[in-house]
């Protein structure tokens, strides 16, 4: 049986290689899927703590609950870089301010 702990330190693993590629990077599609990594490395924590208590659910709806938030988020972001794309024909974030017209 793995140890929680593991599971821990590959979250954090995860969400610090979110955090890198999403302040280093300025391709907005990268910048959401590295996002997407984070929230992942989220999920994953909430999950081993819950194999602490496997009696209480809790760390499982939390996770089922932030997938449907991800859901969400992807939808509106790739509307934002279709957006984005149509009036500017690139997808770097340094020319979303631009979109003010």
């Amino acid at each position: 049986m793995i140890p929680v702990t593991h599971f821990v330190m590959l979250s954090a693993v995860l969400f610090s290689i979110g955090g890198i590629g999403f302040l280093w990077n300025r391709n907005v599609l990268i910048t959401l899927m590295s996002i997407e990594v984070m929230l992942n490395a989220v999920n994953l924590a909430f999950i081993a703590f819950n194999r602490i208590h496997p009696e209480a659910l809790t760390g499982q709806l939390f996770a089922f609950f932030l997938i449907a938030a991800e859901a969400a988020e992807v939808a509106v972001g790739l509307a934002i870089v279709l957006s984005l794309f149509r009036l500017k024909r690139t997808v770097r974030s340094d020319e979303a301010d631009l979109l003010r017209n």
